[in-house]
């Protein structure tokens, strides 16, 4: 097994969904209002939350409950597909803090809020 596949196969996984009853993979699924419930795994020991989706992050995002972001910027062009954080309902100001670009072409940008300093992130790969 790739060393990828052993790490997330090995890490904890919290699902949102509203119409799973169960999951499996090492995972749990995430119960009632979802601000308090990120805001609670947020307090676990770790090193902070990944969050990847469109509706997902959107919801975060309204919420005030994302300190960090990472985009990943892939060298092709899809003209199609949804639009990341499209309906969010203010501007959030974002400060870049790292930029890293790999051979294949993909660059990652990490960003955190531009008025916080947060503690521990829930952190938003894309």
């Amino acid at each position: 097994m790739e060393p990828f596949a052993r790490t997330i196969d090995a890490a904890k996984k919290y699902v949102v969904s509203r119409t799973l009853d169960r999951v499996d993979w090492n995972a749990e699924l995430v119960h009632g209002d979802l601000g308090n419930a990120v805001q609670r795994l947020k307090r676990e020991s770790g090193k902070g939350l990944l969050v990847g989706g469109v509706k997902l992050p959107l919801a975060l995002a309204d919420l005030g409950l994302i300190d960090e972001y990472e985009f990943l910027v892939q060298p092709g062009l899809a003209g199609h597909g949804p639009t990341l954080f499209a309906g969010l309902s203010k501007p959030i100001e974002l400060k870049l803090v790292s930029r890293s670009q790999f051979g294949s072409g993909v660059v990652a940008m990490r960003y955190e809020l531009a008025h916080s300093t947060p503690a521990r992130p829930a952190h938003v790969a894309t």
